[in-house]
């Protein structure tokens, strides 16, 4: 409370009475938040349910005979106590598109769910769900999802915010990963130490490994020059490492020990030395120096005993160059200049004696005036010739044909000082590297001299009998949950501490987390458990007494419907139309280098058309994409935990009246036209493409209504008979994909 005339005594005075009324009540009711209690808060910390060794509950007997899968019968009690009934299950169709669109963000067509429709053995959709997990378009589906986690983007977030060609290999090995279903603990290590596991294996995925910590290196960058305000990029490694991986909110102790959290200041800047122990790649920016290359610090995807050959040649090459750029300066050329520098001086001396005395006054603005033509015929002749060896200065430490990554690799290797405040230049006692004291409990983490200590952080956090390793457990298990159901178990899904919102179903996220682990942290065993319960497959239809007693569904009596997200929204527009390439592409078609000339006044900024998957398309920290922006693309300078879903009526206006939503109508239109057949055989095709189900009759009739009156208008309107019928069905086919039917899932 002493505090409190502080801050208000640098108000207006006739506020201080209301203001300090104001902090005084608001101080009282939270006094445990403000001022902190820690006996409080240690006690609360020990007891809370996120920081426990992961247990081994098992599921409550079956209730009735609905299921006896063990979802099921934790989801079941819930609905019990709250006397709530499930609804009944979806029909084969919505079920399928459902799955689908969770799993590879594309509808089935209408024969896959004929198919379907017609398989009446028991394991029909468990044979669907394997089908689709061994699909390569799951891993571009899935590995979205951890890009938004990753704060994934293709440039780097300086002032000029640079492109980063490189970077598109992690995100190839993201989608790769979640194809392999490469263990999630080991997925963790490389992302975090792939540069060290590499070094000590050097097996067959040794560059898929060095590619893993592009999830470090792309830690947001800021300011102009190389590596200013590191400490910021810092602040993102430590917030993107402990809100994705452990749901854990460390930013607050940067300036303070954390007044919700049982985190201190020790504890973040322990983890500050490892990431400040490790060299981060900078991939330039508009304070391009002559004398030094601006793209550093990139990886080899080749041990470096196989290329320091190499990589010595050509720091050779760029040291040569960088002498002769020198030698001009020092040589001949420099002389004169220096000299014409000195004579200079000497006649603005004179000529100020002699605007005093009136004499020679003339003469010497003459000479002043031929000297300064030399003068600067000399510095053009020295620009010239260092601009010709610039040009031959290589814009990166690397040889330009060796391949390398957006990666991290091992720095000096120190511990670090608290910085009092959050301020870097304000500093107090050494805080050796280590992970969080409350976490590691009696086992301390014991880091190496030489090393930074990402290892070791990394084996850390995914030892399955650490506290740590059942954080990790908890927070994965809940993110495939909420993929799949549109909500958590825990509704703040990167934040399971104090602050977080508690679990509806702790027991069963418990037995998530066990069951993950002990399935070899196989992300796709989990998707297997959880779309094998009758709770997946329910009915997304409303009953009244139910919506009354759980309005928001914390009993999942039934699915969720929820509009598809931009990416699967814009794909399968492509896919239907027939447009989409489901090919890989490469990197983003980025200029040369060499002709980069972004600064903080022109940035770069491009948006590269692409007919490809939206995972691949182009995204930057500082400008959104003008699609994806639109319909909730994640803010790519942090980490996204759960992508809002906001309905504007830009969205309406953009689905009207966009040129490129109009040619994805018209591509559809173009297949529903090289079916042969009469108008209403042509309706068919065209609802069975697009919803993947045949129309009723009455609904095929309004269709049939619909193409008449469109017609009939283009007619009034004077259009020719062989655009007249293409015009009209680009009509039918951009309400289709318009729809409601279309954008959402059921």
């Amino acid at each position: 409370f002493q505090q409190i005339p502080k801050c208000v005594g640098r108000l207006r005075m006739n506020y201080v009475p209301q203001i300090l009324l104001a902090t005084l009540l608001f101080c009282c009711a939270n006094a445990h938040t403000v001022f902190g209690n820690e006996d409080t808060l240690a006690e609360e910390s020990s007891q809370h349910w996120a920081f426990q060794p992961l247990g081994n509950p098992q599921p409550p007997d079956q209730v009735g005979d609905w299921s006896d899968h063990p979802i099921d019968r934790f989801v079941r009690q819930k609905q019990v106590e709250s006397q709530i009934k499930p609804e009944a299950p979806a029909d084969p169709r919505t079920l399928l598109r459902r799955v689908y669109f969770d799993l590879i963000g594309l509808p089935p067509t209408f024969e896959q769910i004929e198919a379907y429709r017609r398989d009446s053995s028991p394991d029909a959709f468990a044979h669907e769900v394997d089908t689709l997990l061994q699909s390569p378009y799951y891993g571009e589906r899935w590995g979205r999802h951890w890009m938004d986690l990753v704060r994934y983007a293709d440039t780097a977030g300086d002032n000029a915010d640079y492109p980063i060609p490189e970077i598109h290999l992690y995100r190839n090995y993201i989608i790769d990963s979640f194809n392999a279903d490469l263990p999630y603990d080991l997925f963790l290590r490389e992302q975090l130490a792939g540069d060290l596991l590499a070094d000590s294996n050097k097996d067959e995925r040794y560059a898929e490994q060095i590619i893993a910590t592009g999830f470090i290196a792309l830690s947001r960058r800021y300011g102009t020059s190389p590596y200013e305000l590191q400490h910021l990029v810092l602040e993102d490694s430590i917030d993107a490492t402990s809100r994705a991986f452990l749901g854990l909110t460390l930013r607050c102790a940067r300036c303070h020990d954390h007044k919700s959290e049982p985190l201190t200041m020790e504890d973040y800047y322990g983890l500050y030395g490892i990431f400040a122990s490790t060299q981060y790649p900078y991939t330039g920016s508009e304070t391009y120096a002559s004398l030094a290359t601006s793209r550093k610090n990139f990886v080899p995807l080749e041990p470096h005993q196989n290329v320091s050959v190499a990589i010595q040649k050509h720091q050779q090459q760029v040291e040569n160059i960088t002498q002769q750029i020198k030698a001009i300066r020092s040589g001949e050329l420099g002389q004169q200049l220096a000299a014409a520098g000195e004579r200079l001086k000497e006649l603005n001396e004179k000529i100020q004696s002699a605007e005093t005395t009136g004499q020679e006054y003339e003469n010497l603005q003459q000479q002043l005036q031929a000297l300064i033509v030399q003068r600067q015929q000399v510095i053009s002749v020295i620009e010239e010739k260092e601009k010709k060896l610039r040009e031959k200065l290589p814009r990166s430490d690397l040889p330009a044909d060796l391949p390398a990554a957006y990666a991290v690799g091992e720095g000096e290797a120190r511990d670090r000082q608290i910085q009092l405040s959050g301020q870097p230049k304000d500093l107090g006692e050494v805080v050796p590297r280590s992970v969080p004291k409350f976490f590691r409990g009696a086992n301390p983490v014991k880091i190496p001299e030489n090393h930074s200590g990402r290892l070791e952080l990394a084996q850390w956090m995914t030892n399955p009998d650490s506290v740590a390793g059942a954080m990790l457990a908890r927070v994965m298990a809940n993110r495939v949950w909420q993929h799949h159901f549109g909500t958590g178990l825990v509704a703040t899904p990167s934040n399971f501490g104090l602050s977080g919102s508690p679990p509806t179903h702790p027991e069963l996220l418990e037995y998530l987390a066990k069951q993950f682990i002990d399935s070899g942290w196989s992300v796709k065993a989990l998707h297997r458990l959880i779309l094998s319960s009758k709770t997946y497959q329910l009915a997304s239809t409303l009953d009244a007494k139910n919506f009354t007693i759980d309005p928001d569904n914390r009993t999942y009596w039934r699915f969720a419907r929820r509009r598809l997200d931009a990416e699967a929204l814009r794909d399968t527009m492509m896919w239907v139309g027939g447009s989409l390439n489901l090919g890989r592409p490469g990197q983003h078609p980025f200029p040369p280098a060499v002709s980069w000339g972004y600064t903080q006044h022109a940035p770069f900024q491009e948006i590269y058309p692409s007919p490809h998957r939206s995972v691949y398309l182009l995204t930057q920290r500082f400008q959104r994409h003008p699609y994806l922006g639109l319909f909730d693309q994640p803010d790519t300078n942090t980490t996204t935990a759960r992508r809002t879903s906001a309905t504007v009526p830009l969205q309406s206006l953009f689905l009207m009246n966009n040129p490129w939503v109009q040619s994805q109508a018209q591509s559809l239109a173009g297949r529903i036209l090289e079916h042969q057949g009469a108008v209403e055989d042509r309706i068919v095709h065209a609802i069975q493409l697009v919803y993947g189900r045949s129309p009723g009759e009455q609904e095929a009739a309004l269709w049939r209504s619909y193409l008449e009156k469109v017609e009939a208008e283009l007619a009034n309107q004077n259009v020719p008979d062989p655009d007249r019928e293409t015009e009209t069905w680009t009509s039918l086919s951009k309400v289709l994909l318009t729809s409601n039917e279309f954008l959402y899932v059921d």
